[in-house]
């Protein structure tokens, strides 16, 4: 039940995002006196609308966007002479370019006013620091990294020495540690099947105890068997001014991760569909599908706070905000950035021209830009076709 009530969260925050995306649109454009005849949620079939002056607003049956209809968006639009004044490719460039980039605008302010209400709210996560002693043993040998313990799997080694939740390391394999960091270097150091000495502090005992363990193999690396303790996390709220610089360098962060991920992206889809599917940053990106499943897992995470499932839902929605607005500055059509270079373009030729003495040339021919722009929408569609399949087939997973 839990995972269905986070699943839904999900699909309302992301209409939520497509309302206001698009109404950033539809309120620039009616306050620059330009026709918009339509607002609706989603795609297909009219399942509710109702109209209010000349606008029809109103919910479709596919709740994959949503789209503003402002008259004359494109000079290939065939118009009424009435609203021929009021046509979008007529306005100057400077008020077309405001309600282009309307939409992304609506979505990082919201992004960042969210950000502002975490920190304040929530608070801000503090970093704790991962130690060298036990939190868990896990019973067995998983038969992957990602995979879960099932019946007939061997202990692991941990389990199999004798470690104890609780237990401090403090050596491994001769090798002194003094944290987590230093005790995963001194793991990968080490080779599967190799038998190691293992010293440990032990609550209650006088003297440390030396664990011999016979590391297993899980996907050609060393494996023990052990979760570490974090100490020193948790959550600090803050108030309005440290909440503005925290929503800031978040937006700067994942704006700068969503960067990584589109130059990793062409690398990572060979690996889609493979255990090391999210070892680099473009593994790690989904579908509407894959985000919907994971909202459905961090509200049914057992292990998860309330306060930890209320920041990863709303640090969810937040990357979904900004990656609507990094997505749609893209300079392709028909994305806001395609039309916004094309305003770009005009406003760039008409001062050569008049540089040169020459009449303004008016708006671009878009028919020669079609190919292009049925490319994008063909590479666009493709793309997230195969990240859909991606996420059914080899789902992305919450880390533990």
């Amino acid at each position: 039940m839990a995972f269905i009530l986070g699943a839904a969260a999900f699909v309302v925050a992301l209409l939520l995002s497509v309302m206001l995306h698009e109404g950033g649109h539809l309120l620039t454009a009616k306050r620059f006196g330009m026709k918009a005849t339509q607002y609706f949620v989603g795609f297909g079939p009219t399942l509710w609308s109702v109209r209010r002056g000349e606008t029809e607003y109103g919910v479709k049956a596919i709740p994959l966007g949503g789209f503003v209809k402002i008259v004359g968006y494109t000079p290939l639009e065939r118009i009424d002479e009435a609203d021929r004044p009021r046509a979008f490719y007529r306005q100057p460039a400077g008020r077309r370019a405001v309600v282009i980039v309307a939409g992304v605008v609506a979505n990082l302010v919201f992004a960042f006013l969210l950000l502002m209400v975490m920190a304040m709210a929530v608070g801000v996560p503090q970093t704790g620091r991962v130690t060298s002693t036990v939190e868990e043993v896990t019973p067995c040998v998983p038969a992957g990294l990602r995979a879960e313990c099932e019946e007939g799997r061997p202990r692991s080694p941990a389990a199999a020495a004798g470690l104890r939740v609780g237990d401090q390391v403090v050596s491994f394999g001769g090798t002194p540690v003094s944290d987590w960091a230093g005790l995963t270097r001194a793991i990968d150091r080490a080779e599967p099947g190799q038998t190691v000495h293992v010293v440990v502090r032990r609550p209650g005992a006088p003297e440390p105890l030396t664990l011999p363990i016979r590391l297993a193999d899980v996907d050609g690396r060393p494996f023990v068997g052990m979760s570490a303790k974090v100490v020193g996390g948790g959550y600090e709220r803050t108030g309005p001014l440290n909440g503005a610089v925290f929503a800031g360098r978040a937006v700067g962060r994942t704006l700068a991760s969503i960067g990584e991920v589109v130059v990793d992206l062409p690398s990572a889809i060979p690996r889609l569909f493979s255990p090391e599917r999210e070892s680099t940053p473009g593994g790690q990106v989904g579908s509407v599908v894959g985000a919907t499943d994971v909202s459905g897992q961090i509200f049914a995470s057992a292990t998860s706070s309330t306060r930890d499932k209320v920041a990863l839902f709303l640090s969810l929605v937040v990357s979904l905000n900004i990656f609507l607005g990094a997505m749609n500055v893209l300079p392709l059509l028909p994305l806001d950035g395609g039309h916004l270079a094309v305003v770009g373009y005009e406003r760039a030729r008409a001062r050569v021209n008049r540089i040169r003495g020459r009449p303004d040339p008016g708006t671009v021919d878009l028919t020669r830009l079609l190919p292009l722009t049925y490319l994008a929408v063909l590479l666009l569609v493709g793309l997230g076709v195969l990240l859909i399949l991606a996420d059914v087939f080899n789902p992305l997973q919450l880390p533990e």
